[in-house]
């Protein structure tokens, strides 16, 4: 999807996925006859317990084009580590002009985030998240963004055996 290495990929069948709708963009091709519009959507799908996906659509009509934006969404879905309805640690991407810098919250802060990146880490199922788009405000790019940040996210747990250490140490030092 991204171009990462640690993506865990993840099929639809059996998961209860809810779909909301980032943006729905009208596009005009001028031709002989006159102008052609056409609507392009981006959907972004998650079961709110780690997995998530987004996708793209393109058709004549808005409500064919979500749908295909749907099925795209559900051959893109990854695992993204959530511990205690949190991140296990900050970290920040780009993707074209957009920037985005996402931290953790502790337990009762909320979802602190603007409008894409919310729907995206909702989606994961993340409920305490701290967050800053900077740059562009691009939906496309926000959501790429937003998911390469989470895609880089470690967990404790493959941090301790690559260090060789236990997960308590991780944590404390």
């Amino acid at each position: 999807m991204l171009g990462l290495d640690n993506i865990e990929k993840v099929k639809p069948g059996g998961l209860e996925l809810k779909d909301r709708l980032v943006s729905v963009n009208r596009v005009t091709k001028v031709t002989k006859g006159g102008r052609a519009f056409g609507f392009s959507a981006i959907v972004v799908v998650g079961d709110e317990a780690g997995t998530v996906g987004f996708g793209l659509g393109k058709s004549k009509e808005v409500a064919s084009a979500i749908a295909k934006a749907v099925e795209d969404a559900k051959k893109n879905l990854v695992k993204v580590p959530v511990v205690n309805h949190t991140i296990p640690h900050q970290t920040s991407a780009r993707y074209g002009g957009a920037d985005i810098f996402l931290r953790p919250a502790t337990h009762g802060t909320g979802v602190i985030a603007g409008g894409t990146v919310r729907m995206v880490v909702e989606a994961a199922g993340i409920k305490d998240i701290l967050s800053k788009s900077k740059g562009s405000s691009n939906p496309h790019n926000v959501v790429k963004a937003t998911f390469k940040a989470l895609l880089d996210i470690r967990r404790p747990e493959e941090i301790a055996k690559l260090r060789g250490i236990s997960l308590d140490k991780v944590f404390n030092g």
